[in-house]
């Protein structure tokens, strides 16, 4: 009974399998996406790099004496004039100090006036033959002495009163208060700064240049300058300084860019954008920076093969990188498709299927204008 039921059932199994879908024998995985991308003609293009509006004469003041502190007369932002007291010091040791200066001077004049008149008896004596040469000598060169020392007497006292001067800190020309780095009850030494000027007349912008981009950039160099209060109006600019090395933080070059009109009307503080002209001569092609990799030092792209729609390493010789996009001087064709993503996990041979940014499939045989 059993053998006739199996004998039944055997047509159906051999329909099910025959319906069932075949399982893949040769193991092969699926092509994965991989993004593509045309190289593009570099055309006029503008770097662009943040900064900020600066005077162009920023000194430190800083007091010529040590001290404490008295007062501080201005604060960040206070307009100033030329010579207009900005810090006092405590002047009470200076004080102490021109006096001692005056009591000394007083003493040398008394010892010099002193010393004149023993010169002038002893030189009736010398006449009179009552003393000798040699005490006459001796007579004369105590007078030299106290006029050398009634001298520096002087000179300490002019000192003494410049000290005296130096308590007060002045404004060296007309500006803007731009920094502050003391406080009244602070006791500073000679030299130190305590206040920031922006001096009133030029202003310029400060911008921040990458160590990769500073072979491009030269003292005197056209730019443009867009305030972020004026946009859309470009200032003619140029650089006016170049730091000659990194900043030991940020690994940046400094550049202090000058606006070539004068009447500009930019603000202490103001943003601004620095323009710099990346154009290209010729037909130099560019890919986006996520598409070049380099080993060993040698920059290499990977190219599709369109008939195979595999990949290959295609080294290729590159300039300056840009905000987004690499020039690509050599070993890249126009119609030469290349991954703009992943790259790193990519390898030799590898079949892939091309899409775009959306994740759509590429169709290759379309023209370079079209897939613009």
């Amino acid at each position: 009974m059993y053998r006739s039921l199996l004998l039944a059932a055997l047509p159906l199994c051999l329909a099910l399998a025959a319906c069932a879908p075949a399982e893949s024998r040769d193991g092969e995985e699926k092509p994965r996406p991989a993004v593509m991308v045309l190289p593009k003609i570099a055309g006029a293009q503008k770097d662009v790099y943040p900064g900020e509006i600066h005077a162009r004469y920023e000194p430190d003041l800083a007091f010529r004496i040590g001290g404490k502190i008295n007062r501080r007369l201005v604060d960040v932002g206070d307009r100033v004039k030329q010579g207009q007291s900005l810090a006092e010091l405590d002047a009470e040791d200076l004080r102490l100090q021109l006096d001692t200066a005056r009591a000394r001077l007083t003493s040398a004049e008394a010892d010099h006036r002193l010393a004149g008149s023993e010169l002038e008896r002893y030189r009736k004596l010398l006449q009179r033959k009552l003393v000798s040469d040699s005490q006459f000598d001796t007579v004369e060169s105590r007078f030299d002495a106290s006029a050398a020392q009634l001298k520096q007497a002087r000179a300490q006292l002019d000192v003494a009163r410049n000290q005296a001067g130096y308590a007060v800190l002045k404004a060296p020309r007309d500006g803007v208060i731009a920094g502050r780095q003391a406080e009244a009850g602070q006791v500073v030494a000679a030299g130190q700064a305590i206040f920031a000027l922006a001096a009133d007349g030029e202003r310029e912008v400060r911008i921040d240049l990458p160590e990769q981009d500073i072979a491009r950039f030269e003292v005197g160099q056209v730019l443009a300058v867009e305030l972020w209060s004026q946009p859309g109006q470009p200032f003619p600019a140029h650089i006016r300084e170049l730091s000659p090395a990194a900043d030991p933080t940020s690994r940046t070059f400094e550049a202090r860019v000058t606006f070539d009109n004068a009447a500009v009307g930019a603000e202490l503080g103001q943003s601004a954008r620095v323009f710099v002209d990346t154009s290209s001569n010729g037909n130099t092609l560019e890919v986006p920076m996520s598409a070049v990799t380099a080993d060993g030092g040698q920059p290499y792209v990977w190219v599709l093969d369109p008939l195979a729609q595999t990949l290959h390493r295609t080294e290729v010789t590159v300039g300056p990188y840009g905000q987004e996009q690499v020039p690509v001087l050599a070993g890249l064709k126009p119609d030469d498709w290349v991954v703009a993503a992943g790259t790193h996990l990519l390898q030799e041979g590898q079949r892939v299927r091309p899409v775009d940014r959306m994740n759509r499939p590429i169709d290759l045989d379309r023209s370079f204008a079209q897939q613009q």
